[in-house]
């Protein structure tokens, strides 16, 4: 479980855009506008369609693009996932990423060329954001025998690199394929020739507020999309109860800007069905850790054409 040249600059790996708390951060131009621009999901599910930008907006156009929006019905959309699967967004989630989501994602976050340009891009821009965590964590020395839990391990994109390292890995998914393949790709990659005895990540499928134990390090990439504010606030607080020392996560920012792309998106729902996209406003999420005592240490931006996400770290106050 988490973007358009026009809108930013390509970031090459390890160069992280961190700023200090309090730090004025770039806001993006609005002369352009493109459905490129969404979170992970929404970007696959509309430039899937044909893999180029379905619609460009100057900023002349707003109104019209207001209109339109008004005459969409995105929200009943979203009712009618949770209803065929008879449950909320914890359960629309699940579905999706046991079925055609993990179909989608798996070749995402694989090697096989069988994706589309937008899908790469989003490899890169997800494998930008797990290169950046790394650097955030051996920025405080080796990992080795560090206890780190990775929350939304995916098919375990973070979670072997940081056995690699020597870290002691807890690796949860609420998606049982999710779980099944990185299990099956932790054992292609650490115990095939491995130089040196690698301690495999324990993986276990499990949502974010059935996690419990006590670790050094918690971790969480591109989760908070799947999830309203309301339900955000709850799974940062438990989050970090579970984290000792540091807290990261990752997701799709929320402001005016970025809300209207979303929204531009949502006019073009994909043939197939995607979980509901959330975005989050950074101020909330600093509320919400600053709630259960705990404050931001760095904050990163990682962004390519079609993937953009918030990086932050997060430590006791």
């Amino acid at each position: 479980m988490a973007f358009t040249s026009s809108i930013f600059s390509h970031i090459p790996l390890n160069n992280q855009r961190i700023f200090p708390p309090n730090s004025h951060k770039p806001k993006p131009p609005r002369t352009t506008v493109t459905t490129a621009a969404l979170p992970p999901l929404a970007a696959v599910t509309a430039a899937d369609l044909d893999g180029t930008t379905l619609a460009v907006i100057g900023g002349g156009s707003v109104a019209a693009l207001a209109a339109a929006i008004s005459l969409t019905d995105p929200e009943r959309r979203r009712r009618l996932q949770a209803e065929e699967v008879g449950g909320g967004d914890k359960e629309v989630v699940r579905e999706y990423f046991n079925n055609s989501g993990f179909q989608r994602w798996r070749k995402i976050y694989g090697e096989t060329d069988e994706v589309n340009r937008v899908q790469k891009d989003i490899r890169l821009g997800h494998s930008q954001t797990v290169e950046n965590v790394l650097k955030m964590l051996k920025d405080e020395g080796s990992l080795e025998g560090v206890s780190v839990c990775d929350a939304g391990c995916g098919t375990g994109c973070l979670a072997i690199p940081l056995a690699k390292e020597g870290a002691a890995v807890y690796a949860s998914d609420i998606s049982a394929a999710m779980v099944a393949e990185a299990e099956k790709q932790a054992k292609e990659q650490l115990q095939a020739g491995s130089e040196k005895e690698v301690v495999m990540p324990k993986f276990e499928v499990k949502d974010l507020e059935s996690l419990n134990g006590k670790y050094d390090t918690v971790v969480c990439l591109d989760v908070l999309i799947h999830y309203p504010q309301s339900k955000a606030d709850g799974m940062i607080a438990h989050l970090a109860s579970l984290a000792e020392n540091r807290l990261l996560l990752s997701f799709a920012p929320k402001t005016f800007y970025y809300d209207l792309l979303k929204r531009v998106g949502e006019l073009f729902p994909g043939p197939s069905k995607a979980t509901r996209a959330y975005l989050h406003a950074e101020a909330d999420v600093e509320r919400a850790l600053k709630k259960v005592g705990w404050k931001i240490r760095k904050r990163g931006l990682i962004t390519t054409q079609f993937y953009f996400a918030r990086l932050i770290e997060a430590i006791p106050a």
